[in-house]
């Protein structure tokens, strides 16, 4: 399931005439991959490709999108992410290549790379290369070993936890910083804390959960991809492997209400991370999120570039960069009118949403059925968002009055632990009472001291 490590957000200038700054996801190996995840959307991306005899990126389509994606970048930093597919495929000696073709191109810029991998290749040699350059790796995993293996199985549909914690374990060897991607699919959504446990005892401070919703067309295109885009009129329903609106709501309130009330500061959850910047009033820096899109495309083995990792459609290629410019097709009408019909096309009912500022409607890509009063273009995840969104509300605003009176939002623990409290009728701890949070200090030295709210 391809997506990114800490995925970078789009930049506030998405919108300009011409972008000073933007992302591009690159697919070195195409679609080709190691593993056979049941829930793979990407793996058919092979159809587009007919007859191809080999998926590695060739040396000139590698350099020129180096070099182009470096000058065409009004930055001084810029970060290269990679995946497939399964990006170690290509060995250690092609990312070899990137990075010196990326110090030959710097130009004074500062370079940096993240790296998507599902970990059954990493050894000794991975992890020198990856520690040694500051590659971030994200490492995809679905949680404890039966809900991982349900449906992360390799070629011979035999599992693969133990070979991806092997994988694992080289990273913390050598040292490589890394996060975790969960995809949140209709068997592990059911196990949120089995889940969320599981990950911070692996060791991962950073975390990724990724909803998989795909509807699966009756009868495949003509092109060969049965897993169809939001816009298809094709007979198609969602499929057995997607999360259900509703559970993918109460998987993320349930990790939210042990984080919110043990792991602030200590355990990162990407979407938390992006709703507390909403509730500050800032543009939320992932592009799902965001009120428009359109500044996040994906880059084919070939050259070719599309819209977006979610959109590879034939209707979604902007073109080839042995062509046109790269500049000239991040920038081009086409990607412009896909940004901006994110927000064009949002119906009145998530205009008028009270949690609309938090969601925008989400992935274009998922707003496939019906509002209530039946305008087309509602996100299937819907219903889930609002019950997240206003479950997390007085938490985020308690963190959001922390952050903007300069303290730290962490104290939301001891605040939560008395709201609880307070909720279940409960008296409030005398000050030689022992703390709720359970630390074993007594109250007034721990969550009752005068320090705790700085």
């Amino acid at each position: 399931m391809p997506d990114l490590p800490n995925k970078v957000a789009e930049p506030p200038e998405a919108f300009q005439d011409t972008l000073s700054a933007f992302h591009i996801m690159a697919k070195p190996v195409g679609p080709i991959c190691n593993l056979d995840c049941r829930y793979c959307f990407y793996l058919e991306k092979e159809n587009l490709y007919p007859g191809k005899p080999n998926w590695t990126m060739a040396d000139d389509v590698l350099e020129s999108y180096i070099r182009q994606y470096i000058e065409a970048q009004d930055v001084p930093q810029i970060t290269f992410a990679w995946q497939g597919g399964e990006p170690t495929l290509l060995g250690v000696q092609f990312f070899q290549k990137v990075v010196d073709l990326e110090r030959k191109y710097a130009n004074g810029k500062r370079i940096d790379n993240a790296f998507q991998t599902n970990g059954i290749l990493l050894d000794d040699r991975w992890g020198e290369l990856l520690a040694q350059n500051r590659f971030l790796v994200g490492l995809s995993i679905d949680g404890p070993q039966d809900l991982h293996d349900h449906y992360r199985v390799d070629k011979g549909g035999q599992p693969t936890f133990k070979r991806v914690m092997r994988g694992l374990g080289y990273l913390k060897k050598h040292g490589v910083e890394f996060n975790t991607l969960t995809v949140v699919q209709g068997h592990n959504s059911r196990q949120p804390l089995e889940v969320y446990r599981f990950l911070k005892e692996a060791g991962s401070g950073f975390m990724q959960f990724i909803p998989i919703v795909e509807r699966v067309a009756q009868t495949p295109a003509p092109d060969g991809l049965v897993l169809i885009s939001p816009s298809s009129d094709a007979v198609a329903k969602v499929s057995e492997w997607s999360v259900e609106p509703i559970q993918y709501g109460k998987f993320l309130c349930a990790i939210f209400d042990e984080w919110v009330r043990n792991d602030v500061g200590r355990y990162f959850v990407q979407v938390f991370d992006v709703a507390l910047e909403s509730w500050m009033g800032y543009e939320p820096s992932l592009c799902v999120f965001r009120e428009t899109c359109g500044s996040a495309m994906v880059i084919e083995h070939n050259g070719d570039l599309y819209s977006c990792d979610h959109f590879v459609y034939p209707e979604n290629r902007l073109g080839n960069i042995l062509e046109r410019p790269l500049a000239s097709l991040v920038n081009s009408p086409q990607q412009r009118e896909f940004g901006l019909d994110k927000r064009a096309a949002l119906p009145r009912y998530c205009r008028e949403c009270e949690v609309r500022f938090a969601c925008n409607g989400e992935c274009p890509k998922h707003r496939f059925i019906r509002t209530p009063d039946g305008e087309e273009g509602l996100n299937y995840l819907c219903a889930g968002y609002k019950i997240f969104f206003k479950h997390i509300d007085p938490y985020m605003k308690f963190m959001a009055g922390e952050l903007r009176q300069g303290r730290a939002p962490a104290n939301v623990m001891a605040w939560a632990r008395m709201r609880d409290l307070e909720t279940s009728g409960r008296r409030q701890p005398g000050r030689n009472d022992s703390c709720p949070c359970g630390s074993g200090k007594k109250y007034k030295k721990c969550c009752g001291s005068p320090a705790k709210a700085i």
